[in-house]
């Protein structure tokens, strides 16, 4: 074993590229994978989130691809030889982007492929010829139904993230993906988790895999200071601003639980002078990663993200992580902090618990077997504590005050002398009195007066007087007869014929 990239003997072109990236040692999961996968085994492989397992399988595969390097054009010389799958969009062309800084000294192919896109980019990136393909699952099924990507030559498969593809629901995908492979190849399955599922896989796709564990499963990060604080639900901003301050950190994730929760919190932190911007599943796939850059190049100092953000983002000296709400799944609670005090740089960790977050807590104190205390937090003494439905009464009392009128006495307690003095100095208000605009022009007098009729009160219509009041022949007089009612057409008998 060596811990140096430069005693590893790889290709010129590769270890130039390494070289400008500022690689010298390697990690524990890159030293001990880097050599079995240049031997050609599968490995299955368990280290923590943020130690360089991207370079632990991309280094020792481009390096033995480098004997189908050539500089033709033709796509049928630049068949798809080695397929990466991950679970997320992110994470993908983050790894894809380092696989490209890897090669780009090489004559060696890579592009990425993930939904929310245009596939007609995709596919003529597919069309020219690629070696290295790195991919969603869902995507990729679209791809290859549509004769896209052909992966009949793939002699390297990654399954990055596995555990969180199971976790989504892609086990029912990566079995059909695999199922269009050769039968030989080799497979190398990493995670910074393992679970009975993820070892079920590895039996049935890894055919003798090296087990590989730096460090021991589901553990954090030893450089990653952790702290849990006991705040209520109305409270948890104000601790935010608090710890920010009292720590000067500049930037952070700060993950949530839901998607609305993630938009809603973003621009409550936007009002209140951070700049901040979200990153959630309903957000078009070009707004996510303008996102992430904006995050990325300084720009914003608050990332507000789900879930989505919390595996294998790779965003250098970001120095601190705060759960503003615990993770559902223990094992999330060890990706998010994961983002911070990478590559064994310091970081901060910080989850607000709520009263009702107490199992939640319980259940990641087991699963990374650490004693959690839950600490109070101490609030500024010049910044009052003000409950969101104290923050409406506020703006209650702001509108009465610029109402002019004052909120009512209660019942039982005796009124200040301040105030009953002010009440018998006070003037009374002037009330506008709305009524309709009169108009100086002349009226006419008959307006105004009541409508009569122009007929005597007596007087009946001529049809009505024109009836015949005696009873007809042959009916007793006591019968009255049928009231005679206006017609508006007269009814004409026509002749029998």
């Amino acid at each position: 074993m060596t811990s140096s990239f430069s005693n590893l003997n790889l290709a010129e072109p590769l270890a130039r590229a390494v070289a400008e990236m500022g690689y010298e040692s390697m990690t524990p999961i890159q030293e001990q994978a880097i050599p079995i996968v240049l031997q050609g085994k599968d490995v299955m492989g368990a280290a923590q989130t943020g130690t360089g397992k991207t370079a632990a399988f991309s280094l020792p595969l481009l390096q033995r691809m480098m004997a189908h390097e050539n500089p033709s054009t033709s796509p049928a010389r630049h068949p798809v030889r080695a397929l990466v799958l991950l679970p997320t969009r992110e994470l993908a062309d983050q790894v894809a982007q380092q696989v490209k800084l890897y090669a780009k000294y090489t004559h060696l192919r890579s592009t990425v492929v993930f939904g929310g896109m245009d596939m007609k980019p995709q596919t003529l990136e597919l069309k020219k010829g690629v070696e290295v393909l790195v991919a969603t699952p869902g995507r990729l099924l679209d791809h290859i139904e549509a004769k896209n990507a052909v992966l009949n030559q793939v002699e390297y498969v990654v399954l990055d993230e596995a555990d969180r593809m199971l976790d989504i629901g892609f086990l029912p995908d990566l079995q059909r993906i695999l199922s269009y492979l050769p039968k030989k190849r080799i497979t190398l399955l990493f995670s910074a988790t393992f679970s009975p599922e993820i070892k079920r896989l590895a039996s049935s796709y890894l055919q003798d895999p090296v087990t590989i564990e730096v460090a021991r499963s589901n553990a954090t990060a030893s450089t990653v200071e952790q702290h849990f604080y006991s705040v209520g639900a109305d409270d948890k901003r104000r601790a935010l601003h608090q710890i920010l301050k009292t720590r000067g950190i500049k930037q952070a994730f700060v993950f949530v639980n839901s998607k609305l929760g993630c938009a809603r919190l973003a621009r409550s932190l936007e009002r209140e002078g951070l700049k901040t911007t979200a990153l959630h599943g309903d957000k078009s796939q070009d707004e996510r990663l303008k996102a992430l850059e904006a995050f990325k190049k300084g720009e914003v100092d608050l990332l507000v993200c789900t879930d989505v953000a919390a595996r294998g983002l790779d965003i250098k000296d970001v120095p601190a992580v705060f759960n503003f709400d615990v993770p559902f799944n223990a094992e999330d609670y060890v990706h998010r902090i994961g983002r911070t005090g990478r590559a064994g740089a310091s970081g901060l960790a910080v989850s607000f618990v709520a009263p009702s977050d107490t199992r939640l807590v319980a259940d990641i104190q087991k699963l990374i077997n650490a004693k959690l205390e839950i600490e109070p937090v101490e609030f500024d003494e010049d910044r009052p504590r003000i409950s969101e439905q104290g923050r409406i009464n506020d703006g209650r009392r702001m509108y009465r005050e610029a109402e002019g009128s004052e909120q009512p006495d209660e019942p039982g307690v005796p009124v200040p002398r301040e105030r009953r003095e002010a009440r018998e100095t006070r003037e009374p208000r002037e009330r506008r009195e709305y009524a309709p605009r009169r108009s100086n022009a002349p009226r006419d007098p008959i307006f105004d007066q009541p409508y009569e009729s122009s007929l005597p009160s007596q007087a009946q219509p001529a049809w009505e007087a024109a009836a015949k009041t005696a009873a007809p022949r042959g009916f007793s007089a006591n019968i009255k007869p049928k009231k005679k009612v206006a017609a508006l057409f007269k009814t004409v008998t026509e002749p029998q014929t």
